[in-house]
């Protein structure tokens, strides 16, 4: 391959956020599909929101094996599976007569799609692109979601309002497709595969001073980590349970929120707005707290993003009894700009600890207990508010999980195996 006048791990960084932007919000047009759905079958709303949650039970099924062909194949193969797979499940799903015919459309297929072409297939190999600027990279890459959230959904909604619901499903299949398809192809798995090094950085010379290294374990860092000795580890296990209680605690909020503002007197313009804030919030959240984490580490910004959710439950449960415009602004800046940071760190803790030639078989197992969280947390809250009638212990329980998550990752300590950019010095003072 010709060499570029810059750093090909931005072109990586350039086709993840459009690919982010439009495979991610793809699966999650879904919620505008769903009322023209209802009305023209008459299903129970159950029944065909089911639809939604059997294809995170197909994710997370499928996150291991797609972690162990991304090791075998690289990202290419991946993701562009991920693009036939979603674009079939939109392209078949307007031929639905049958709630079956929705589970194996939107719910399989598309779901399917969606763990390729989202958070957990672009953090099998977006990580090995940058080391000094992972953080940041990562942030920049994941921001796409909010970006397209912003410009495709309200689109989507046009098309349904203007020719119905298969229509605008039709129409979104064929853009995957038209999009996604030929700009995958410029993906690759790491660097070396196209003369460069991690950050671009200039290749070594015999005359040159070999870069600092960032290593703080070197035991542990030269160790061939597979899936079987990754599990037999305390921080394999920890890093799975900070991803479980993060993701449970992220679609607890997003799937109950909206309803519960709605319940305690606020409007639904005002409650999709704050829903729709949120992500918009998002944007710049992922980015600066993923630049943060280049310099002060991971295990301090899973920490505020912890935080951030802790502070959204406080709020939901204070604006119970206060409910005020000014709770709500703070409930959505804490999970948009504080919260949302989780993103653009879940690739680089997995790569900083189990950095080899399996990292995506490991992260992909581990993404199978952070899929576990994203369907537990909307279940347990919803059964809580069914037993007790309101929201406030399932609040309340999202507030201890929040601080779970951080002790978990911070028991898992990458900073203890490779230190990030900014915290390069404290090698050098202990060496």
């Amino acid at each position: 391959m010709k060499r570029l006048p810059f750093f090909y791990g931005w072109i990586i960084v350039a086709v993840t956020f459009i690919t982010m932007g439009i495979g991610v919000n793809a699966r999650t047009s879904f919620s505008l599909f769903f009322a023209p759905i209802v009305d023209e079958f008459g299903w129970e709303r159950g029944i065909t929101a089911g639809a939604f949650s059997f294809g995170f039970l197909v994710s997370a099924i499928l996150s291991p094996l797609m972690g162990r062909l991304m090791d075998r194949t690289g990202p290419r193969t991946v993701m562009e599976l991920g693009v036939v797979l979603m674009a079939a499940g939109l392209l078949l799903a307007p031929l639905t007569t049958q709630p079956w015919h929705l589970y194996a459309t939107i719910g399989c297929l598309v779901g399917a799609g969606s763990i390729c072409l989202g958070y957990s297939g672009q953090s099998l190999f977006l990580p090995n692109w940058f080391v000094k600027k992972r953080g940041l990279a990562v942030g920049l890459a994941f921001a796409g979601v909010g970006v397209g959230s912003i410009i495709l959904l309200p689109w989507v909604q046009f098309l349904i309002d203007k020719g119905g619901w298969r229509s605008a499903c039709w129409t979104l299949g064929i853009l995957v497709l038209v999009v996604l398809l030929p700009l995958n192809l410029l993906l690759r798995k790491r660097p070396e595969d196209v003369g460069e090094l991690p950050d671009g950085e200039a290749a070594p010379t015999a005359a040159s001073v070999p870069p600092p290294s960032n290593i703080v374990d070197p035991a542990w860092a030269a160790t061939d980590w597979t899936l079987g000795r990754a599990l037999r580890t305390p921080r394999f296990w920890w890093i799975s349970v900070g991803y479980f209680c993060g993701l449970y605690i992220w679609y607890a909020v997003q799937v109950h929120q909206t309803k519960y503002l709605v319940e305690i007197g606020f409007t639904s313009t005002s409650a999709a707005w704050a829903l729709g804030m949120v992500s918009l919030i998002g944007i710049p959240g992922q980015i600066a707290l993923g630049y943060l984490s280049d310099r002060i580490g991971r295990e301090w910004i899973w920490a505020i993003s912890s935080l951030g959710f802790a502070i959204c439950f406080a709020a939901l449960i204070a604006l119970q009894y206060t409910p005020t415009l000014l709770l709500v602004y703070l409930m959505v800046v804490a999970q948009g700009f504080l919260g949302y940071g989780f993103t653009s760190i879940m690739g680089a803790v997995v790569a900083e600890i189990f950095q080899g030639k399996q990292f995506g078989t490991i992260f992909g197992t581990i993404t199978l207990a952070a899929l576990a969280g994203g369907a537990a947390g909307p279940w347990v809250t919803g059964i809580l508010h069914d037993i007790y009638g309101d929201y406030t212990l399932a609040f309340a329980i999202g507030i201890v999980v929040s601080a779970l998550s951080a002790v978990a990752i911070w028991l898992a300590s990458p900073r203890k195996v490779r230190a990030v950019a900014g915290q390069m010095h404290r090698i050098a003072k202990t060496a």
